[in-house]
Protein backbone atom coordinates (compact mmCIF):
# COMPACT_ATOMS: atom_id res chain seq x y z
CA UNK A 1 0.00 0.00 0.00
CA UNK A 2 1.44 3.43 -1.22
CA UNK A 3 2.49 5.44 2.04
CA UNK A 4 -0.22 8.36 3.21
CA UNK A 5 0.57 11.76 1.91
CA UNK A 6 2.93 10.43 -1.33
CA UNK A 7 1.75 10.50 -4.38
CA UNK A 8 3.52 11.18 -8.01
CA UNK A 9 3.10 15.01 -7.61
CA UNK A 10 4.92 14.70 -3.38
CA UNK A 11 7.47 12.79 -5.16
CA UNK A 12 8.29 14.87 -8.41
CA UNK A 13 8.36 17.91 -5.93
CA UNK A 14 10.99 16.45 -3.60
CA UNK A 15 13.06 15.28 -6.84
CA UNK A 16 12.65 18.98 -8.58
CA UNK A 17 13.81 20.27 -4.79
CA UNK A 18 16.88 17.96 -4.83
CA UNK A 19 17.25 18.95 -8.37
CA UNK A 20 18.19 22.36 -7.60
CA UNK A 21 20.46 21.66 -4.49
CA UNK A 22 22.53 19.05 -6.36
CA UNK A 23 22.13 18.96 -9.68
CA UNK A 24 19.61 16.87 -11.91
CA UNK A 25 22.59 14.30 -12.86
CA UNK A 26 23.20 14.08 -9.00
CA UNK A 27 19.41 13.18 -8.32
CA UNK A 28 18.64 9.30 -7.64
CA UNK A 29 15.99 7.51 -6.48
CA UNK A 30 17.54 6.48 -3.61
CA UNK A 31 18.16 10.25 -2.53
CA UNK A 32 14.69 11.15 -3.69
CA UNK A 33 13.83 8.33 -1.44
CA UNK A 34 15.39 9.43 1.73
CA UNK A 35 14.55 12.76 1.15
CA UNK A 36 11.08 11.34 1.53
CA UNK A 37 11.89 8.97 4.34
CA UNK A 38 11.11 6.04 2.51
CA UNK A 39 12.55 2.83 1.28
CA UNK A 40 13.87 3.36 -2.83
CA UNK A 41 11.25 0.90 -3.64
CA UNK A 42 7.97 2.57 -2.10
CA UNK A 43 8.75 5.28 -5.22
CA UNK A 44 8.07 2.92 -7.60
CA UNK A 45 4.43 2.65 -6.70
CA UNK A 46 4.91 6.58 -7.93
CA UNK A 47 6.89 6.47 -10.68
CA UNK A 48 8.16 4.04 -13.06
CA UNK A 49 11.57 4.66 -13.44
CA UNK A 50 14.40 7.66 -13.23
CA UNK A 51 13.37 8.08 -16.13
CA UNK A 52 10.01 8.75 -15.94
CA UNK A 53 11.14 10.88 -12.97
CA UNK A 54 13.10 13.11 -14.86
CA UNK A 55 10.03 13.53 -17.23
CA UNK A 56 8.18 14.64 -14.39
CA UNK A 57 10.88 17.21 -13.42
CA UNK A 58 11.02 18.80 -16.56
CA UNK A 59 6.79 19.08 -17.36
CA UNK A 60 6.71 20.65 -13.63
CA UNK A 61 9.52 23.35 -14.53
CA UNK A 62 7.73 23.63 -17.74
CA UNK A 63 4.19 24.59 -16.43
CA UNK A 64 6.02 26.60 -13.63
CA UNK A 65 7.78 29.01 -16.23
CA UNK A 66 5.01 29.05 -18.62
CA UNK A 67 2.82 29.87 -15.58
CA UNK A 68 5.26 32.37 -14.27
CA UNK A 69 5.82 34.13 -17.83
CA UNK A 70 2.29 34.55 -18.12
CA UNK A 71 1.81 36.06 -14.71
CA UNK A 72 4.34 38.54 -15.36
CA UNK A 73 3.13 39.87 -18.14
CA UNK A 74 -0.04 40.07 -18.21
CA UNK A 75 -0.94 43.40 -19.18
CA UNK A 76 2.29 43.92 -21.04
CA UNK A 77 3.29 44.78 -24.45
CA UNK A 78 6.57 45.45 -26.54
CA UNK A 79 9.08 46.33 -24.11
CA UNK A 80 7.65 46.00 -21.06
CA UNK A 81 6.52 42.65 -22.04
CA UNK A 82 10.16 41.81 -23.56
CA UNK A 83 11.24 42.90 -19.98
CA UNK A 84 9.10 40.88 -17.76
CA UNK A 85 9.85 37.86 -20.20
CA UNK A 86 13.21 38.02 -19.81
CA UNK A 87 13.87 38.79 -16.28
CA UNK A 88 10.82 36.03 -15.54
CA UNK A 89 12.89 33.32 -17.05
CA UNK A 90 16.38 34.67 -15.57
CA UNK A 91 15.34 34.42 -12.15
CA UNK A 92 13.44 31.09 -12.71
CA UNK A 93 16.64 29.63 -14.35
CA UNK A 94 18.96 30.83 -11.78
CA UNK A 95 16.91 29.98 -8.62
CA UNK A 96 15.78 26.72 -9.98
CA UNK A 97 19.21 25.61 -12.11
CA UNK A 98 18.21 21.68 -11.60
CA UNK A 99 14.92 21.69 -12.79
CA UNK A 100 15.91 23.69 -15.39
CA UNK A 101 17.91 21.60 -17.17
CA UNK A 102 15.56 18.69 -16.85
CA UNK A 103 13.81 20.71 -19.75
CA UNK A 104 16.38 20.67 -22.09
CA UNK A 105 17.37 17.57 -23.87
CA UNK A 106 13.20 16.05 -23.83
CA UNK A 107 10.91 15.92 -26.76
CA UNK A 108 7.13 15.63 -26.34
CA UNK A 109 5.64 11.58 -27.11
CA UNK A 110 2.65 13.55 -28.35
CA UNK A 111 0.50 16.25 -27.99
CA UNK A 112 -1.35 15.31 -24.52
CA UNK A 113 2.18 15.05 -23.62
CA UNK A 114 2.76 16.90 -20.28
CA UNK A 115 6.04 18.01 -21.90
CA UNK A 116 4.01 19.18 -24.99
CA UNK A 117 1.11 20.75 -22.93
CA UNK A 118 3.98 22.43 -20.60
CA UNK A 119 6.35 23.52 -23.44
CA UNK A 120 3.62 25.18 -25.49
CA UNK A 121 2.53 27.40 -22.35
CA UNK A 122 6.22 29.06 -22.36
CA UNK A 123 6.19 28.73 -26.58
CA UNK A 124 3.02 30.75 -26.11
CA UNK A 125 4.08 33.92 -23.43
CA UNK A 126 7.44 34.19 -26.22
CA UNK A 127 4.53 34.55 -28.93
CA UNK A 128 3.01 36.97 -26.72
CA UNK A 129 5.85 39.03 -26.34
CA UNK A 130 6.41 39.28 -30.09
CA UNK A 131 2.83 40.11 -30.66
CA UNK A 132 4.28 43.73 -29.62
CA UNK A 133 6.45 43.97 -32.16
CA UNK A 134 6.09 43.98 -35.93
CA UNK A 135 7.51 40.67 -37.13
CA UNK A 136 6.84 38.96 -40.19
CA UNK A 137 4.39 35.77 -39.51
CA UNK A 138 7.23 34.08 -41.31
CA UNK A 139 9.71 35.25 -38.74
CA UNK A 140 7.70 34.76 -35.81
CA UNK A 141 9.20 30.92 -35.28
CA UNK A 142 13.15 32.30 -35.79
CA UNK A 143 12.31 35.55 -33.30
CA UNK A 144 10.80 32.92 -30.47
CA UNK A 145 14.10 30.82 -31.23
CA UNK A 146 16.72 33.86 -30.81
CA UNK A 147 14.49 34.92 -27.50
CA UNK A 148 15.17 31.44 -25.73
CA UNK A 149 18.34 31.37 -26.91
CA UNK A 150 19.60 34.26 -25.62
CA UNK A 151 17.16 34.21 -22.59
CA UNK A 152 18.26 30.56 -21.63
CA UNK A 153 22.10 31.37 -22.60
CA UNK A 154 22.36 34.24 -20.54
CA UNK A 155 20.69 32.96 -17.52
CA UNK A 156 22.45 29.30 -17.38
CA UNK A 157 25.70 30.86 -17.76
CA UNK A 158 24.86 32.97 -14.51
CA UNK A 159 23.47 30.34 -12.82
CA UNK A 160 26.82 28.32 -13.59
CA UNK A 161 28.22 31.25 -12.48
CA UNK A 162 30.27 31.94 -15.79
CA UNK A 163 30.20 35.69 -15.67
CA UNK A 164 33.49 36.66 -13.42
CA UNK A 165 34.22 39.56 -14.82
CA UNK A 166 33.52 42.46 -12.37
CA UNK A 167 31.23 44.55 -15.24
CA UNK A 168 27.76 44.49 -13.12
CA UNK A 169 25.55 41.52 -14.18
CA UNK A 170 22.35 43.07 -14.18
CA UNK A 171 23.56 46.02 -16.34
CA UNK A 172 24.89 43.17 -19.03
CA UNK A 173 21.25 41.84 -18.72
CA UNK A 174 19.61 45.20 -19.23
CA UNK A 175 21.67 45.84 -22.28
CA UNK A 176 20.68 42.37 -23.98
CA UNK A 177 17.26 43.52 -23.35
CA UNK A 178 17.59 46.81 -24.67
CA UNK A 179 19.82 45.17 -27.85
CA UNK A 180 16.85 42.68 -28.45
CA UNK A 181 14.20 45.17 -28.54
CA UNK A 182 16.09 47.55 -30.99
CA UNK A 183 16.65 44.60 -33.38
CA UNK A 184 13.08 43.39 -33.11
CA UNK A 185 11.73 47.67 -33.72
CA UNK A 186 14.02 46.99 -36.80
Amino acid sequence: MPRAGLDPAAVTAAAAGLADEVGLANVTMGLVAERLGVRTPSLYKHVASQADLNRRIAALALVEVGDALRDAMQGRAGRDALAAAAHTLRSYVVEHPGRYSATLPLNPQGPDDPIAIGGARVLESLAAVLAGYDIDPGDTVHAMRLLRSLFHGFATIEAAGGFEMDTDVDKSFEWLIDFIDRGLKN
